[in-house]
């Protein structure tokens, strides 16, 4: 069982930053009923989803994980490289604070959390519009306590290093090959996403399935035919806003205790229609 820490659809989606696609119209109902079904995967995965609010005044905040990273031993509290999104820190801190101890990045600093691969003990930090070498030191000294090893790698034409490779178990990773260096991983097993499916990369692991986006039926077939249980969602709307599928949840391992009521909630503002 799990912790999946999400918030809602800001009103102002359609407003978000954009760095490496064009501006294109979000359909915001669907943009909420695509993070609704999401929010479900999590749950039948066997996830139980804390659901945060959002306001006009944070267009980017349902793509959480760019807020923390999460570790077994602490959580780690980012510093948006966009400003506009810090803004978004407080309330995730204090959801996280019940589950982990924090540690937090701090100025001159920037990090996403999606430029932050964890697989095992190695943490892979993307180098990119969004995330600079001062916050690679910074996690290296926070983390090193706890025998994590913390890696700065390249990203290229794409948002986040997440965007370009994402794990699909702990010896094997999802990637596009244009978009990193590949000598970063070069320990691991790495499955190409189909040539036709360059944004294909992001897959979100869970214990016993990958949450996968519809968008991509060809690398979705090789997922399956190397023996991966797929949880297909459509994140289409959530795309335009140069956003994935590992973007909207927070994963809190261990046992959820007093947040089993949380199951229940989204469920039913589900029937309702709400966010």
């Amino acid at each position: 069982m799990f912790v999946a820490i999400t918030r809602a659809v800001s009103p102002a989606l359609g407003s978000c930053e954009l760095t490496h696609i064009e501006r294109a119209p979000i359909d915001l109902a669907r943009a909420r009923d695509q993070h609704h079904a999401y929010e479900q995967a999590l749950v039948d995965a066997g996830g139980v989803v804390e659901h945060l609010d959002a306001s006009a005044e944070m267009p980017d905040s349902v793509f959480v994980e760019d807020i923390a990273v999460v570790f077994d031993e602490l959580a780690l509290i980012m510093r948006p490289g966009a400003a506009s999104r810090r803004v978004e820190t407080p309330a995730v801190a204090q959801a996280l604070a019940a589950h982990r101890k924090l540690a937090t990045i701090e100025a001159p600093a920037t990090v996403d959390g999606g430029d932050v691969l964890v697989v095992g003990g190695d943490v892979f930090v993307g180098l990119s519009t969004r995330t600079n070498e001062e916050a690679v030191r910074q996690m290296q000294r926070m983390l090193a306590p706890f025998g994590y090893r913390v890696h700065a790698t390249h990203v290229r034409g794409c948002l986040h290093l997440k965007s370009a490779a994402t794990a699909l178990d702990s010896s094997t990773l999802l990637v596009n090959r244009q978009r990193i260096d590949e000598r970063a991983f070069a320990r691991f097993t790495l499955v190409d996403v189909d040539a036709a499916e360059p944004d294909a990369a992001n897959a979100l692991q869970l214990d016993d399935r990958l949450v996968f986006p519809s968008a991509f039926p060809r690398t979705a077939d090789r997922l399956a035919a190397r023996g991966y249980r797929l949880q297909i969602v459509d994140a289409g709307e959530l795309a335009k806003a140069e956003g994935a599928v590992t973007c909207c949840s927070l994963i809190v391992s261990g046992k959820p205790g007093r947040q089993e009521g949380r199951t229940a909630g989204i469920q039913a503002r589900k029937a309702e229609g709400k966010n």
